[in-house]
């Protein structure tokens, strides 16, 4: 089994870092192997030429790599704070570049409009996110954007159907044990998702 695991935040000392670390050491006991990337260490461009619009193979050496990557994970696993009810640009730009036709999804070449044809259906996609805003607020007020963006703009539009997201709150007023509470609460997560995902 294999793993993509990207994050997104700029501050390595951000808590979203020591989710990504959570998460690497969890899969790593499970023996699983893991792609993983932090897209700001890495100086990733986030910005989509005019060439990778339609369906041309990337030529940026990062874009091919972390494509290939992603068709070859069973689990694609993102980490990234809440910023204005969307991901960081960066991981946007990740999106635009990474996961698009023909690789994670493609359409009809004679049905134009149509709807698209998935291809990452055999995979299982994961986001842990944080937020300084209050939960019933997030939830009442902005309808919880990310929950739509990532379960059906994105991972539904690709074929993904098994997928899980957690947020914990509120990371600007968290205590050191809230935080040792929502570590424990990330390896256990995976590893449920992982005994599930077994039994298949």
């Amino acid at each position: 089994m294999k793993a993509s695991v990207i994050l997104a935040h700029p501050y390595k000392n951000s808590f979203n870092h020591a989710i990504y670390r959570q998460v690497i050491d969890t899969l790593s006991y499970n023996k699983i192997e893991i792609f993983s990337h932090d897209l700001y260490k890495e100086k990733f461009n986030p910005v989509l030429t005019v060439d990778e619009l339609g369906k041309k193979p990337a030529k940026d050496r990062l874009v091919k790599k972390y494509s290939n990557e992603l068709l070859q994970s069973d689990y694609i696993i993102f980490i990234h704070p809440n910023w204005w009810g969307q991901p960081p640009a960066i991981l946007k730009g990740y999106i635009d570049r990474v996961i698009r036709p023909p690789h994670a999804y493609d359409f009809d070449d004679n049905c134009e409009g149509g709807l698209p044809i998935g291809k990452l259906s055999s995979k299982t996609g994961i986001v842990f996110n944080t937020s300084n805003t209050e939960e019933n607020r997030e939830e009442t007020y902005f309808g919880d954007p990310l929950q739509n963006i990532w379960e059906k703009c994105i991972f539904g539009f690709c074929g993904i159907e098994k997928t899980y997201r957690k947020m914990y709150w509120i990371i600007a007023d968290s205590t050191e044990q809230e935080r040792k509470e929502w570590l424990n609460d990330i390896k256990n997560s995976i590893e449920g998702i992982i005994k599930e995902s077994s039994k298949k």
